[in-house]
């Protein structure tokens, strides 16, 4: 049996934003220290799989200069409406959210790494399919921008698994979906 997860590896402000409205992420560099990956290089040793929602992977490219570099390593799948081909290691998927989980569930591999939006989240949690939630807040109140969480999806149920705890103020919460 396969036993591959959904894990949710993300970062929030500790007001529950992921990004200014302008989708800025500049904030998140208040916690860059040289030598400190916060547990990434780790994370991405245990997936081989990515999915992310189109307008965040249009905001990875427009910051990286054009350059995907989750598709580097990792199967990349970019959830979209509009139907285009494969390039440069990313499938553009335009099917239900549930098959393509169901699908990758049924392969053999490592686990599957989702990185947002918040539409992609919403999707996720309205379906039931996030196994694992990671997210990384960092210590700063934007005020204002793109929620993490939309609202409107059924209550779920979470273990707490213990926290980890950084010198630059990161905290790093770490949950299960209880099923």
């Amino acid at each position: 049996m396969n036993n591959r997860k959904v894990k949710l590896y993300i970062s929030m402000s500790l007001d529950g934003f992921i990004a200014t409205n302008e989708d800025d992420l500049s904030w998140l560099s208040c916690v860059e220290k040289e030598g400190e990956d916060y547990g990434y290089e780790t994370f991405n040793a245990s997936v081989d799989t990515y999915i992310v929602g189109r307008a965040t992977y249009d905001v990875i490219l427009k910051l990286t200069g054009g350059h995907f570099p989750q598709a580097d390593k990792l199967d990349c799948y970019v959830l979209t409406r509009d139907v285009r081909p494969s390039e440069n290691g990313v499938n553009f998927y335009t099917g239900s959210l549930e098959a393509l989980i169901a699908e990758l569930k049924s392969k053999p591999g490592k686990d599957i790494y989702c990185d947002g939006g918040a539409q992609v989240v919403k999707s996720l949690m309205e379906n039931n399919l996030i196994d694992e939630y990671i997210i990384s807040v960092i210590p700063i109140v934007l005020g204002d921008g793109k929620r993490l969480f939309l609202g409107g999806v059924p209550r779920a149920n979470l273990k707490v698994l213990p926290p980890k705890y950084f010198d630059t103020g990161l905290v790093q919460l770490h949950y299960l979906q209880e099923n």
